[in-house]
């Protein structure tokens, strides 16, 4: 069950997998699995940081606070779309009543995948023309890699639309041990091998093999120090690099203002400051803090006009991703925004008694 390829429409019955776009759908799908657990077993416990989001496709589940169960859920229903007890670290364990089946997502690249079909406005195709890349992309390769993870959301168009395409030769170096840094790199095909030269050892000492999804070069740039080893192209390849000034620039947070979740309470109280929650409906209508209002972040730009500029907005999401590029665009216009640090997962957290 779990090696074949899941048909993204399985995905689409879920929020807020159904708010996204079609080929970004399509590569969620191929990094996920259908799974079955056996009636009695655990797909998660209280208290774990697993940083996974669970869909209960078939079966009945049980959420459980120690000894007691505090509510069945059942695929199909309407509570079934919504994610199974999100926020981490787990409030409750999800005991599987009977033989289920489920889908676990990787909630990072969930959160990539959903803050880049808000923010990105253009195709792969208009960035480059010249390139033969299909849906399956280099920039959703990119966007599925732990570094990206870390990119700011609103530094991530101009990162695109800088990003040069080179192809490389089998046996080709890259990069040379001891040369000045000038580029980061990633991989979008073929693979590489990382090599370094040791005073006893001239043909160099393997590092690393490199593929697909895989970045080099930035130690370089940010230590201004020059490269600490050789990497070679072990086959055709082709490789995506950004220039060390746009890398410095873009890869850096952006000077946003984050806050904690109780210094945003005393901002509420003290000078009327209102939640703005810029999450998809879906998941807005499952769970949000009292008292915030939603827009989407994709429609963000369409209702500046319905928020008042003379109310400090305090931005949030699931993690800070999105919100982060929410504040940008309400700074950017003249608005009063702050960032909820460690988004509603950490306001989850301040709110338990």
């Amino acid at each position: 069950m779990e090696n074949e390829e899941l048909d993204p429409s399985l995905l689409r019955k879920f929020t807020p997998l159904d708010g996204l776009k079609k080929d970004n759908l399509a590569a969620l799908a191929r990094k996920t699995a259908l799974k079955e657990l056996s009636a009695g077993r655990a797909l998660f416990r209280e208290g774990d940081n697993d940083k996974r989001t669970f869909y209960l496709v078939r079966g009945d589940v049980e959420l459980r606070s120690g000894e007691e169960t505090v509510a069945l859920v059942r695929a199909g229903t309407v509570e079934a779309r919504n994610p199974l007890a999100p926020g981490q670290p787990r409030r409750f364990t999800a005991r599987a009543a009977t033989d289920v089946q489920y889908l676990a997502v990787d909630s990072d690249l969930l959160d990539v995948l959903l803050t880049w079909d808000q923010t990105g406005s253009y195709e792969v195709n208009e960035l480059n023309s010249d390139s033969p890349v299909t849906s399956d992309d280099w920039m959703t390769t990119l966007l599925q890699t732990k570094a990206f993870h870390r990119v700011p959301p609103t530094n991530l168009q101009a990162i695109f639309m800088r990003m040069q395409r080179i192809s490389y030769r089998a046996g080709e170096v890259v990069i040379k041990q001891g040369d000045e840094g000038d580029f980061f790199y990633a991989i979008t095909s073929g693979r590489c091998t990382v090599t370094r030269e040791t005073p006893l050892n001239r043909e160099g000492i393997k590092l690393a093999e490199l593929g697909p999804g895989d970045t080099f070069g930035e130690e370089a740039l940010i230590s201004e120090s020059k490269r600490n080893a050789t990497v070679t192209m072990l086959t055709e390849g082709s490789l995506m690099r950004l220039n060390k000034n746009d890398f410095n620039t873009l890869l850096n947070e952006p000077m946003l203002h984050w806050i904690s979740y109780e210094d945003a309470t005393g901002l509420i109280e003290t000078n009327g400051a209102k939640w703005l929650d810029v999450r998809l409906p879906s998941e807005f209508e499952a769970w949000h803090l009292p008292g915030a209002i939603n827009v989407p972040l994709y429609f963000l730009r369409l209702k500046l006009k319905q928020l008042d500029p003379k109310t400090n907005y305090i931005v949030v999401c699931d993690t800070g991703r999105r919100s982060s590029a929410g504040a940008f665009v309400l700074t950017e216009r003249g608005f009063e925004a702050v960032v909820l640090k460690g988004g509603l997962t950490a306001a989850e957290i301040a709110r338990r008694p």
